[in-house]
């Protein structure tokens, strides 16, 4: 397949994610034919918004968008996924921590806003902080399924849940009552809303123990933003199959419904390559591992509560992206493939 690369320099800062702008009053007020939603990865939500925009006349452009989160500016950061669900577009922290840990509470956020509000002026965001919550909910939902995920490793462990409760009970923080000991931290990197208004979140740690990415279905994300929230639940947890090469260990980095009622999904390395990650030094195989670009299904209603291996979905490969080890955003408009990459101070958009 051959790409055409566009680049931008949006806030001197990397992308992730690629959310196509659904709301044609934004379209028309940037005179554009068609445009994509990134969150810039380093810094409270309310200044890492931007949209790559393909103009009426060809040409690409970037804007980084103004926001305002309110009480909550500046008490978030590292963004990872967008999802679009009823008007509005909604941004997820990674509920990860720094590669050497350990979690950070201002990464347990989800963020929304209304598309249209980018009109004109600055976008009002609400952001919610969870103080763990959904990581409690995952993390039951992990230990409850069918499915073995891979031991994360002593100093995984060490560095990402015992010092995280440590310095939570030194402080003593309400949240540390949402983490024990045997928990496995959690990195969304990828999102995106079912029909029936659950959620599906890409993992890209932890992963099974054969090395495949984990997918988790979560209820009630729109309710975290009523004046009296309720708080996400996980209904189900799958593993992606048959897409992991050989001997390799692969996470998700981003999930986009298809037309056809299915996902479209980039898998790809569990952690970067020389940064100091800590998963690597314990999980060496999850890191010289180049993207790809697959596609799954999910069973709907009956047939995913009843048949028995209800937590296996069966993936396909649809293109081999090596090179390119860090895709961390892909969209299907028209027929064409589009995939932003995480470039050192700079917006790659690859054009299929």
């Amino acid at each position: 397949m051959t790409l055409r690369l566009l680049e931008f320099v949006v806030a001197g800062n990397e992308a992730s994610d690629l959310l196509p702008v659904r709301s044609a009053k934004l379209l028309r007020a940037y005179g554009a034919r068609r445009g994509f939603w990134t969150v810039l990865d380093e810094g409270p939500v309310e200044r890492c918004l931007a949209l790559l925009l393909e103009l009426d006349d060809g040409e690409w452009t970037a804007r980084h968008v103004l926001a305002d989160a309110g009480v909550e500016n500046g008490r978030t950061e590292d963004g990872e996924a967008l999802a679009h669900h009823d008007g509005w577009v909604y941004v997820f922290g990674s509920h990860f921590g720094s590669k050497a840990g350990p979690l950070r509470p201002r990464r347990a956020f989800v963020a929304r806003f209304r598309e249209d509000d980018a009109v004109a002026g600055t976008v009002p965001v609400h952001v919610v902080r969870n103080s763990f919550r959904l990581h409690r909910a995952v993390n039951d939902a992990l230990a409850a399924s069918p499915l073995t995920s891979l031991p994360p490793g002593k100093r995984v462990r060490d560095r990402f849940i015992v010092e995280t409760l440590a310095r939570g009970t030194a402080k003593a923080k309400r949240w540390v009552r949402r983490l024990t000991p045997d928990d496995l931290p959690l990195n969304v990197e990828a999102a995106t809303f079912t029909p029936a208004g659950t959620v599906l979140l890409g993992l890209r740690f932890p992963v099974t123990e054969a090395g495949e990415p984990i997918l988790v279905e979560v209820a009630d994300v729109p309710g975290m933003f009523a004046a009296e929230p309720v708080w996400p639940r996980a209904l189900g947890v799958y593993a992606l199959t048959g897409v992991t090469p050989s001997g390799a260990l692969t996470g998700f980095r981003a999930i986009t419904p298809t037309p056809d009622g299915g996902y479209a999904a980039v898998i790809g390395s569990i952690d970067a390559l020389g940064k100091g990650s800590v998963l690597l030094d314990d999980h060496p195989g999850g890191g010289d591992v180049t993207s790809r670009h697959v596609r799954f299904r999910l069973p709907a209603g009956e047939a995913r509560v009843a048949a028995p291996d209800r937590h296996l979905l069966a993936g396909v490969v649809v293109a081999d992206l090596a090179p390119f080890h860090h895709v961390e955003g892909l969209a299907e408009l028209d027929g064409r493939p589009f995939y932003v990459t995480d470039e050192d101070h700079r917006v790659a958009l690859w054009v299929g």
